[in-house]
This record gives C-alpha cells, structure tokens and sequence, in this order.
C-alpha cells in the first residue's frame, strides 16, 4: 500500500510540475548580432537542444534588421530548419522584422542539434548587375533572436544519461581535503564541460556547495564519499574498478514566484541530477579520470551508470605524432556548394595550438571547382586572413583551382580565420542570365594548412603557449597547502592543452616537495604554486623569483610599475626553457582571493596576445592584465627582500648620512681653523 501511494504521489507530482517554457537567446547560446551580407548571403546556427525539451509547442523567434536601403518588396529571407525549408516570405516594411516558427519533432537532428540556416536574396535597385558589390547589401540576425522551449520533466527519466548530462551541469564538487587524484578528476571534469558549455564553470569544496546548484558533477575516491551522498548509488564499484553514476531525481524547493505584480514564495519543481566520478579504490578512480578525458567513451554511453574494468590513453594520440599538416575538414571546414553571383564565401578557423608546434610560416592551400566563366565573365578568388586580404588569383576557363599563399608570423596570430571568396563580375551585356549560372565548392579534404617551420626562439614565451608543451609528457606540479585554490585553474590549463583538433595531453600530477631534479628535466612543468614555495629554487632558469619580493620598473622613465604585495590578489605567470630545453610554466597567487586569482591568470595567458615576447604575465580578479618581457638581467627588475637590513638602511637614508658627514668634516675644518687662527694670534703677541 505504501509502495502504491508512492507511486501515486510521484505521477502527481510529474504530471502537476513537468511543463515549463524556457526562453534562451541567441546571446546566451554564445551569438553577437550576425550580419548576412551580399545580393544572395546566408548564415548558419547550430543549437544545442537539451533532452529535457519537447519540441511540440516550442517556437524559434527571428528579429532581423534589414538595411535601410533595401527594395523590400524585392528583398526576400528564406530559413531551412533541419534541411527542410521552414519559412520563406518579402521582407516586411518593419524597421526590425520578428519571424516566428512553430518547431516540431522533426526539425530535430540525430545529435539534438537544432540545425537553422538563414538565406537571404536582396535588392536595392532594380539593376541587380548594379547590385552586386553595394555596401548597403545586408541583414542583421539580431542577439536577442531567442528559442521558447518547452521543457517537459516527463523525458528527464527517460532521455538523460551519461552521454548528454553534461550540458546541464553548472559546477564541479570534490573532498574538503582533496587528493591528488581529486585534483586531476576536478581539472578533466572542468576540461569536459567547457567543451560543451558557454558559461563560466564554479567549483566548489563539498561543504560549500550552494542549495541552489541542483547540477552538478561530484569527484571523490569511493570512501571519500559522504553516506548520505553513497546513499543515492545503487551502484558499489570493487576495488580496481571505475564508475560513472548518473542520480536523477525531481526536486522540489521554494523560491520567489511572479503573481501579477507581486512576488510570492512557491514550490517549484526542478530536476536535479548529480554525475559522481569513482572508484572503488585510487587504481579504479584513475581509471574513471583517463576515461573522464576520452570523448569516445563518454559520448558513447547511454546508461545511468557505467563500470570500468579497463582504461588506457588510445584516446590520446602519441604526443609525438606529426600535425604539421591539416585539411580543412580536420579543423571542422565542411563541404558547401554555392551558387549565385558577386561574393561566396568560406569561413575556416585555426589555432597555432592545432599544430605540432608553433609555426612560423603557414602555407594556406585551396583545392576547388567551379563553373566555368562565360566569355566577358570576370572571375577572381581572394584569401582573407583575419579581414585582410592576402592573395587574389583570376579564374580561368578550366574549372579547376589550385593555388597556395604562405603567411609569416607577423601575419597570423595564436587564433585565425581564414575566409575564402569567389568573386564573380558577369560581363555587362550577360549580366542578367549568369545570377544562377556559376557555382563552385572547395574541397575541404585536398585542401589544406601546413605549418612549414617551427618558431624557434631563444626564450620561451606566452605566444608559444601551449604548443610548447605539445612535445613530451607534462607533469603538473602543486604546492600541497594551496591545491584546493587552484582547482578551477587547473581546469582551464588542462582544457587548453587539449583545445586542439587532436586532444592528447594527459598529465601526471605530483605536490612539488615530492619533485625532484630528475624529474624536471624529464617533464615539461606546469606548476601552481604558493608564493613562498621552496620549489621556485629548483628552477634556477625563472626570469623571476615568485619566491622572494620583486618590483618592475618601467625601461623608459625606471618608475616603478608593478611591486608584489600580499595584501593585493593578483595572479602570477611565467613562462620559459628549462634546463633540459622543456617548457616551464609557474603560476602563482598572491592576496586573500587566492582561487580566482589563480583562474585569472590561467586565462589571462590563452587570451589572443598581441606581442610576440611576452614571457610574464600579471592579472588581477577584475579581468585586468599586463604583459612584460622579463630575463634574470633585466635592469627593470629589481629584488628587494634579498638585502640585509644594514643595505637597505644605507639604500634608504645614504644621502641623508653623507650629508651629515659633511657637516662634521665642515663644522671639524671650522674648528680647527678656528684653533690656529687663535693660537697664531697668541704667538703674535
């Protein structure tokens, strides 16, 4: 009887609370106001559709700001949803159109993307050869576009697993005191989610955990795990073994809740889901954290929980495997006809990271055909590089395009676009009848990026990173009293050793009392340090002492512009060679904020850098960085905790001393002068 009411009160509570409309704008999905330009222009979106939506009753809703020099009479926008054509209509005389569609099951993909593409087929006058190259050829996709989604709790049971559970998970927990093995489950969790989220990641300690995070990952050996947390596993891993554990579960909490113009407090009914990373003992949770960074494995499981008797890194490709060079296809360039006149474009984005090393030249190859130009027909295709152009090359009759551009370092930077045009002019007197005559594809997988040679330099510096640590096994290294700050560091430093098309960097990790010499000159380093840490001594080839007190002075007027302090949170990062030519990079942090000032300077060091050179790097936890060249001889940096407290007494107060010893040589020379004129005089007499 008891069981029967049980499940009598869970129906009512499914079917009283299981529908709820969400609205998500293209801002919060990681989209600025798109513009689609040119007489015949597109735009595409891929939106990730949660489980937990029921596309029965969810819309999209389009704002599009059309140029105001448009014929809209003329000027028409057509959207295909999912490869089928959804809406196609004359641009309305509105400043800012608002479209709205319906969606259905069927406009869902396989992987539960929403697959939405824009086209657009302008005028501006009723000459379209007119038409071709005006600026004023444009729509505007507006950010605040957005998808009504209907989120029903009755396929939470259902359509959750292990496989897609990840994109709703807003933090990572782990044990008060965590292990190593903790702090290596935190940093491939954080790695995990940011590359499927587009929103910051929190990481808390398990007693700090808010009541309002109800999704989350939690890390921890299995004896590490609280009871009422094991409680929730129905399933117990033996020693050696590995687990993943999926516990869903609606939960049902107050919060404040809109009535008219009012707030009043209400149960709302959520659900809530909790991804434990485990094992039976520290061999079997290793083995959860090398499957925790194979995406292979996770995109793969389908359960609510999975056991693990084996894991290897075959996943992770050799570290010393050749990526110099890639086709377009690797680094995500897909297969696109296009036809029309005036501008076709590709887009095709790359990182120095996705090489095997820096580079410092690139030679950018495009492999093509096209339809051949009609006689009179003007053809060209242009290679832009971050906006600008870098090779312009005329077609000809053949249909077949074969051609290479190579850039220096000046030219490209740590991250890249490369946009490839074909721009048609049809001779004057066909001009009409070749709108739908030519038509061209680049083929994604003859052509290619190849990195022709490493940039090499004497020193290392951030714009090496972390293509430096591409050769070699790294080892993270960790101050033992400060671990717990630098777990959301850790995770941003571990995903970008891994953002590129071949994720394969999977560290060792070790508290730095147990580092010896051996081992840094065998490793790349990667160390998170506290500012004292005797450790800093063993890296005798640090342009700066994070160890001992230093100010930076500026070269030009030698005023001071950075000073370490204790009371200041900032985050500290250096990057160079070791002794045994390996890539060194020490982080540390300074002030009360010790956790988000780690963070910022693991971020601070990925940004797109603009000089070459840097090799330091302070940033403060308001986002705020600056960037210095530093070696142990530069005269900009000065130590000022190494002098005895005799020297800097005398650095302090010298001029004051040597003016006062010339007082006493003065008043002395006064004196003694005095005496003899005094005692000529009493010889006189």
């Amino acid at each position: 009887m008891n069981k029967f009411l049980s499940l009598l009160a869970l129906a009512l509570l499914l079917s009283t609370a299981s529908i709820a409309q969400s609205v998500v704008s293209f801002k919060a999905m990681g989209h600025d106001d798109e513009p689609i330009y040119g007489m015949i222009g597109a735009k595409s979106f891929y939106l990730k559709i949660s489980p937990l939506v029921e596309m029965k009753g969810s819309k999209l809703v389009l704002y599009i700001e059309p140029s105001q020099a448009l014929i809209k009479d003329h000027s028409f926008v057509n959207i295909v949803i999912n490869d089928r054509p959804a809406y196609s209509a004359r641009l309305t005389k509105d400043s800012i159109e608002r479209i709205n569609i319906e969606l259905t099951p069927e406009d869902l993909s396989a992987d539960k993307f929403l697959k939405l593409e824009i086209k657009t087929l302008l005028t501006v006058s009723d000459d379209k050869c007119k038409d071709l190259d005006n600026p004023a050829m444009w729509v505007k996709v507006k950010d605040y576009s957005y998808l009504s989604l209907v989120k029903t709790n009755g396929n939470f049971f259902n359509n959750v697993n292990i496989s897609n559970c990840f994109e709703s998970k807003r933090a990572i927990v782990y044990p008060v005191n965590p292990t190593l093995h903790d702090l290596k489950a935190v940093a491939w969790a954080y790695s995990r989610l940011k590359k499927t989220l587009n929103r910051e990641i929190k990481v808390y300690e398990e007693d700090q955990l808010p009541d309002t995070i109800k999704n989350y990952i939690m890390v921890g050996n299995w004896n590490s795990i609280q009871a009422t947390k094991k409680a929730m596993i129905n399933v117990t891993p033996q020693p050696g073994q590995g687990l993943f554990f999926l516990k869903k579960a609606l939960v049902t909490y107050q919060d404040s809740v809109a009535k008219g113009k009012s707030k009043s407090l209400a149960d709302v009914t959520v659900p809530g889901e909790i991804l434990f990373v485990t094992g039976g003992d520290d061999v079997g949770y290793e083995k959860t954290i090398t499957a925790l960074g194979n995406m292979n494995i996770l995109s793969s499981s389908f359960g609510e929980y999975l056991l693990i008797q084996n894991a290897q890194n075959n996943f992770f490709k050799t570290i010393e495997e050749n990526r110099t060079r890639l086709t377009l296809r690797q680094i995500g360039g897909a297969p696109n006809f296009m036809s029309g006149i005036g501008s076709l474009t590709n887009v095709y984005s790359f990182k120095n990271s996705d090489f095997s090393f820096t580079p410092k030249e690139v030679e950018i190859h495009f492999v093509a055909n096209y339809s051949s130009l009609t006689p009179g027909d003007r053809g060209y295709f242009n290679i832009y590089l971050n906006g600008m152009l870098i090779s312009s090359e005329r077609l000809d009759a053949t249909g077949k395009l074969n051609t290479s551009v190579t850039i220096n370092r000046y030219q490209h930077h740590k991250y890249n676009t490369v946009e490839a045009e074909f721009r048609i002019y049809p001779s004057s007197g066909n001009c009409i009848n070749s709108f739908t005559n030519f038509f061209a594809e680049v083929d994604v997988d003859k052509s290619y990026l190849e990195s022709k040679n490493p940039f090499i330099t004497n020193d290392l510096s951030f714009y090496q990173y972390p293509e430096a640590f591409n050769t070699g096994t790294t080892m993270v290294v960790l101050t033992k009293e400060y671990a717990k700050y630098a777990t959301a560091a850790l995770g941003e430093i571990i995903y970008e050793l891994n953002n590129n098309i071949n994720g394969n960097n999977f560290p060792e990790f070790a508290y730095s009392d147990n580092v010896g010499v051996a081992e840094l000159k065998k490793y790349n380093i990667v160390a998170l340090l506290s500012q004292n840490d005797p450790f800093m001594d063993k890296l005798p080839d640090a342009p700066i002492k994070f160890n001992k007190k230093f100010r930076i002075y500026n070269n030009e007027n030698n005023k001071e512009v950075y000073r370490i302090s204790d009371s200041v949170s900032n985050g500290l990062a250096q990057i160079f060679y070791g002794r045994s030519n390996n890539a060194v990079l020490v982080l540390t942090a300074t002030g009360n904020d010790k956790a988000d000032a780690f963070t910022a300077a693991s971020r601070s060091i990925t940004e797109q850098l603009s000089t070459l050179s840097s090799n330091m790097c302070i940033s403060d936890v308001n986002g705020n960085k600056y960037l210095f060249n530093i070696n142990k001889s530069s005269e900009n940096l000065e130590y000022f905790d190494t002098k005895s407290a005799l020297t800097r007494f005398w650095e302090t107060y010298n001029l004051y001393i040597l003016l006062g010893i010339l007082v006493l040589i003065l008043m002395s020379f006064l004196y003694v002068r005095s005496r003899v004129q005094k005692s000529q005089e009493l010889f006189n007499d």
